[in-house]
């Protein structure tokens, strides 16, 4: 039989973050999705009324915490699968530091627009 293999530790911090920021995804995907799909639909959708959006304190400090977790999650999800298909070594710590820049790039430049958005840059 084949030995079953993962990055995770179970029971670590990786693996316990990987789910707390799951469940956290789904509750706030769900809440995205309810809020611009179905009380507001696609066409309805406007600048001015990102903006607005945008002034509620919760909402916004929603959708940084959102853009925080998924880039977490999605990022910590693919370097422990490529782990799990054998990476090691420098490539490792090549691929690690790559995925720390991009990750870090990404919440910066999101957090740039939510900020602009609520008008506060």
């Amino acid at each position: 039989m084949a030995e079953r293999y993962s990055s995770f530790t179970p029971g670590g911090t990786g693996w316990f973050l990987q789910r707390v920021t799951a469940a956290f995804l789904v509750v706030v995907l769900a809440f995205h999705f309810f809020l611009l799909h179905f009380v507001n639909h696609a066409y309805e959708i406007t600048f001015l009324g990102t903006q607005a959006r945008m002034e509620n304190i919760g909402y916004f400090l929603t959708m940084v915490l959102f853009l925080i977790t998924a880039t977490f999650h999605g990022v910590n999800g693919v370097y422990n699968a490529l782990v799990n298909q054998g990476l090691e070594g420098t490539q490792k710590k090549v691929v690690l530091a790559v995925l720390v820049i991009a990750s870090l790039a990404l919440v910066a430049q999101g957090t740039y627009v939510a900020l602009t958005m609520r008008g506060m840059i």
